[in-house]
């Protein structure tokens, strides 16, 4: 069993900056991918970014040259450090892992409860 705990999210101003955090518990944490996501009142929950075992990183559209997802396996957490803010980039934000090393759009097994990030304009 994976527990995952986000933190770091809040209110921030357009083109602003905020890293998020996922500390996880449970084993083998460096050969699971592990993944943000976000959603946002009335939307599916959308991929942000992930990072695979082998720390190759995949971004959407949405994300590719303002976010950056990071790992420390030492300390079995996850980053998702953020510039550039929009207020489109508000929702809630969760971290997510896997039991395979590999990144899925879709498929994943271990959630946390979420961070809120409010960026106002």
């Amino acid at each position: 069993q994976v527990q995952l705990v986000e933190s770091g999210g809040g209110l921030v101003q357009a083109g602003g900056s905020l890293r998020l955090s996922c500390a996880a518990s449970g084993r083998a944490f460096s050969s699971r991918a592990m993944g943000w996501f976000r959603q946002a009142p009335g939307n599916q929950r959308e991929f942000v970014a992930g990072i695979n075992s082998g720390l190759t990183t995949y971004y959407a559209d949405s994300a590719k040259g303002r976010f950056t997802i990071s790992r420390d396996n030492a300390k079995n957490t996850v980053y998702l450090q953020m510039y550039g803010l929009k207020p489109e980039d508000t929702a809630v934000y969760y971290c997510a892992a896997r039991n395979l090393g590999s990144v899925d759009l879709y498929a994943w097994d271990y959630w946390g409860q979420g961070t809120q990030v409010t960026v106002s304009s």
